[in-house]
């Protein structure tokens, strides 16, 4: 069953041309990978998809509808940027969440934080990347969305640390939810993925089912997104 649908998605920025002709079918209960060096497009593409930027032109529809305040309440979306501020404590930032989002499962944040060893009383500004980075996926996926979008969620992350958020995703996952996950670092996530998105310059030059891009092209997500990106 179909849960976005993007048909002939543009994004212009001036004279920059970030997305062009973009055609996209997301189906419920699925874990999608939006692969693509960094400047492919892939955070555009979900800050659209979110609604924090507006298409140039095109058509984005969530349950068959255009986007709104009630698309956007179905995703839960995590930017690559980091957004928290410095001088919260840990605690202060659940609290805001759960203030924002009404969707928000205070409980399941600070299990998900004491089980991945972060205090609640540190203070954001000190905590290391690779605890910024779990904190981050952490309250993502303590929202209880549809729909979730993960832009770099292993970016700037100890290799340790890398381990933990994706198990993190595996935890959290099943086939009531939905999830995009953006990312270059391809051997790390490709296990968990159902269906692959390949964007390059703004454009989709290869999408599919994991399983059977692998079986035709004969070779693994990773040596595909080499063959795509080699001169990128």
């Amino acid at each position: 069953m179909e849960l976005l649908r993007i048909e002939n998605l543009n994004k212009r920025y001036y004279n920059k041309t970030a997305l062009s002709d973009v055609n996209l079918s997301i189906e419920k209960g699925k874990i999608y990978g939006l692969l693509g060096p960094n400047g492919s497009g892939k955070t555009t593409l979900m800050k659209v998809i979110a609604g924090l930027h507006k298409q140039t032109s095109g058509n984005v529809l969530v349950d068959g509808e255009p986007l709104s305040h009630k698309s956007k309440a179905l995703i839960s979306y995590m930017p690559t940027e980091n957004y928290i501020y410095g001088d919260y404590k840990v605690k202060h930032v659940i609290r805001f969440y759960k203030d924002m989002y009404e969707d928000f499962q205070e409980d399941t944040a600070l299990k998900i934080l004491n089980g991945i060893k972060v205090d609640t009383e540190f203070r954001v500004s000190k905590l290391s990347s690779g605890l910024t980075g779990k904190l981050k996926v952490a309250l993502a996926l303590s929202r209880n969305a549809e729909f979730y979008m993960l832009d770099e969620p292993l970016n700037g992350v100890d290799v340790l640390s890398r381990d933990v958020i994706m198990d993190l995703i595996m935890k959290s996952y099943n086939e009531n939810k939905t999830m995009i996950i953006s990312t270059h670092l391809v051997s790390e996530i490709e296990k968990i993925l159902d269906s692959v998105i390949f964007l390059k310059d703004g454009v989709i030059e290869l999408q599919g089912d994991a399983e059977e891009l692998r079986l035709s092209k004969g070779m693994s997500v990773e040596g595909l997104y080499k063959e795509v990106f080699r001169n990128a």
